[in-house]
């Protein structure tokens, strides 16, 4: 089921135009031959449903109680795992982690219901270098919980769901690039 979830986001995502080519310089300062705006696909009302019965079908196989990632990335991710889940009865709390502790307020840098000890999987929309997965494994694993998943829309291939891996984290993704810039499903979901 999630393999045809899959298909669909990767058709939506050419569609909406999520999935553009031509030269693009990323956020980890490398440049591209394509760029994958996972906002676009995520806030579209079809492609933010699909990407929540992907994940949640995810969170429910590895017994995750929390879905947390780095904002901004996330957010959209996040929301409709968590607002899907109330609605199939198998409510999974959202959990938002932020670049820097807020300055004023909570002075939090993780934004839900937070329970220290809960199981939780990370999620952004694309994974290059891992960086803001990171960011928010050590965030959560500050605040006591246990980080039992890895997942993102796409994965680039550029090394970061590799060092995810040799750190130990179990990491799934929807799509993947090919060397050549192609996107595809992922064959093992």
């Amino acid at each position: 089921m999630i393999n045809d979830y899959a298909e669909r986001i990767l058709e939506l995502a050419k569609n909406n135009k999520a999935l553009t080519y031509g030269t693009f310089r990323l956020s980890s300062g490398n440049t591209s031959t394509y760029y994958f705006d996972g906002r676009v696909l995520t806030l579209d009302p079809e492609g933010g449903y699909l990407v929540g019965k992907a994940f949640l079908e995810i969170l429910r196989a590895c017994g995750a109680e929390a879905i947390a990632g780095p904002t901004l990335g996330a957010d959209p991710i996040v929301s409709a795992v968590a607002a899907l889940s109330y609605v199939e009865g198998w409510p999974i709390p959202g959990l938002i982690v932020r670049k820097e502790v807020k300055s004023h307020g909570g002075k939090r840098s993780i934004e839900g219901p937070l329970k220290p000890g809960s199981k939780v999987a990370i999620v952004d929309d694309t994974c290059t270098t891992g960086t803001s997965l990171f960011l928010a494994i050590e965030a959560l694993e500050a605040e006591g919980c246990e980080v039992i998943m890895v997942m993102s829309i796409l994965d680039r291939g550029e090394g970061g769901s590799d060092k995810i891996r040799r750190y130990g984290y179990p990491f799934r993704t929807l799509l993947e690039a090919t060397c050549t810039g192609e996107i595809k499903v992922v064959e093992e979901l």
